[in-house]
């Protein structure tokens, strides 16, 4: 039993870390990369900035593709977790993740398109410079678009997942009501910007608010769980 107990903490521990550093990991990637190489509506440029910065570019990638692959361990963590609560609605909460995830490595071929393009491969002579350059931009804008899709499925995992902490009784309610309000961030920001892209500022604003969700994993990696009581609530749902 001690050795079971000791488990589950390292268990809470190890996904309270991994969600931290993927949330320190995963903003490279995402903002800075972006940041340096991307000038919005400016092809020409941003074509240029990819190829004098490859390696930067590709440095990207494969923080994207970290990420992705951290998030498929956390999903079955999260899982294990949270199983005592309700099997079916920590299915839910895995199965939504999983699917975020699957879509942001499938999201990953569109900058392997820009790479192709901005390849010198004989057969793109088919293409003129200003072509090939508006297609590059192309590829980028529809990465950023499928960041949205995938928003949507996280934040349902977040207000699942928010749920089965309230309802848990070894995570503190505050704790899953946080991860409930950072889902709701995640839809409003989706949803806003697919319905009213003009309002795009407001709605990152909106997004940024999700930060709150970071109590989660602080707390699994400073206190993990109380052990007892998830002991407690496996009995009564094996019962």
């Amino acid at each position: 039993m001690e050795e079971e107990m000791n488990s589950l903490k390292k268990i809470a521990r190890i996904a309270g870390g991994l969600i931290l550093f993927t949330a320190v990991f995963a903003p490279f990637s995402m903002m800075y990369v972006p940041s340096i190489l991307i000038v919005p509506g400016n092809a020409a440029t941003t074509a240029s900035n990819i190829m004098a910065s490859d390696g930067l570019f590709r440095l990207g990638i494969v923080s994207d593709s970290v990420v992705f692959l951290i998030e498929i361990v956390l999903t079955v963590l999260l899982y294990v977790l949270l199983k005592p609560v309700s099997k079916t609605l920590s299915l839910v909460a895995a199965f939504s993740r999983l699917a975020m995830t699957v879509i942001q490595g499938i999201n990953l071929l569109n900058h392997f398109f820009v790479l192709l393009l901005l390849s010198g491969a004989g057969y793109l002579t088919a293409f003129s410079p200003d072509q090939l350059h508006a297609l590059v931009l192309l590829f980028l804008n529809a990465h950023e678009y499928v960041a949205r899709i995938w928003g949507l499925f996280f934040g349902l995992h977040l207000f699942v997942l928010g749920y089965l902490v309230y309802k848990s009784g070894y995570i503190p309610r505050i704790v899953g009501l946080l991860l409930v309000f950072a889902s709701l961030c995640y839809l409003t920001q989706s949803f806003g910007n697919i319905l009213l892209p003009k309002y795009e500022g407001i709605f990152a604003t909106v997004g940024l608010l999700s930060i709150v969700e970071l109590a989660f994993p602080l707390w699994l990696l400073i206190k993990g769980v109380n052990v007892e009581q998830r002991e407690k609530r496996t009995i009564i749902e094996s019962a």
